[in-house]
């Protein structure tokens, strides 16, 4: 393989790509390490939704949501699912969770 295709496939890589590669090649590093990380953005998450009170049906959605996505991710880990499902839960995890928050602060 010459220098010039090797340019382009680095080229061609997304960051999604980049980032599974890095998740895929330190698995045992990355375990610990994401489970704290989204379980905390995920408890925030919950935090802001119950503050802003469950009397609606959108909160109750929210926080149905919340946990539901924030164990997803855990389960995946102790069901031992490829490393691919479970960096796909975990991008869906904080995304959401994120989005959570931000809706929640507002």
């Amino acid at each position: 393989m010459d220098i010039c295709t090797e340019q382009k496939n680095i080229h061609a890589m997304t960051l999604y790509a980049k980032y599974y590669n890095e998740f895929h090649d330190k698995y045992t590093m990355y375990i610990p390490l994401t489970i704290i990380l989204q379980s905390c953005i995920g408890g925030i998450a919950a935090m802001y939704i119950l503050m802003n009170g469950l009397d609606t049906i959108s909160g109750l959605a929210q926080l149905f949501l919340c946990v539901i996505v924030t164990s997803f991710y855990n389960a995946a880990i102790l069901a031992q699912l490829r490393d691919k499902w479970v960096f796909n839960m975990l991008i869906i995890s904080l995304v959401l969770n994120t989005l959570f928050i931000l809706v929640n602060t507002i």
